[in-house]
């Protein structure tokens, strides 16, 4: 879903957006990789990014496993959902972190652990690809009611309380 709405905010920005997963087992909590790509430009190409510039990880065990960073170019940006500050650069491509403790935030606005809406203030905040206003308009066309109104203060937290590190 955090893919799908990304690709989403950035056609709500004017620019071009494309997403899809690539499913594991398909049960909730199962593993999942999902890409999108953002461009100026019509987006053609709907496979598998392998040279990604920015890789969100959501599980934050996830974040010591080497193969999750296969391919991210050069200068690439990490959001990472994680409850405290990286200790260290996790990989020698990545040159920006967002470290953001979405599962508490999650909790805190939305009740259970559904952290993706958090993470994508995140994103808007790390990368600023995309505004918080796009992202908001997002979550208006696929949420109503007493739910949209947690999921945007989860994305708006998401948004001020990224902690960035830079390795530049």
């Amino acid at each position: 879903m955090a893919a799908d709405l990304i690709a989403m905010a950035a056609v709500i920005n004017g620019q071009y957006g494309t997403s899809f997963p690539m499913y594991g087992a398909e049960r909730r909590g199962a593993p999942v990789v999902s890409f999108v790509r953002i461009d100026e430009q019509p987006v053609r190409q709907k496979t598998q990014v392998y040279a990604p510039d920015c890789l969100i990880i959501l599980d934050p065990r996830q974040k010591d496993w080497p193969q999750v960073y296969e391919g991210v170019k050069p200068g690439g940006i990490l959001v990472l959902n994680f409850g405290r500050p990286l200790e260290k650069r996790p990989h020698e491509n990545i040159r920006l972190a967002g470290v953001v403790d979405a599962t508490r935030i999650a909790l805190e606005e939305i009740g259970i652990p559904a952290f993706n809406t958090c993470m994508l203030g995140a994103f808007a905040a790390t990368t600023g690809w995309l505004d918080l206003d796009a992202i908001l308009s997002a979550l208006e066309k696929n949420f109503s009611g007493e739910l949209l109104k947690r999921n945007i203060r989860s994305a708006q937290r998401g948004y001020e309380e990224v902690q960035l590190i830079s390795w530049e």
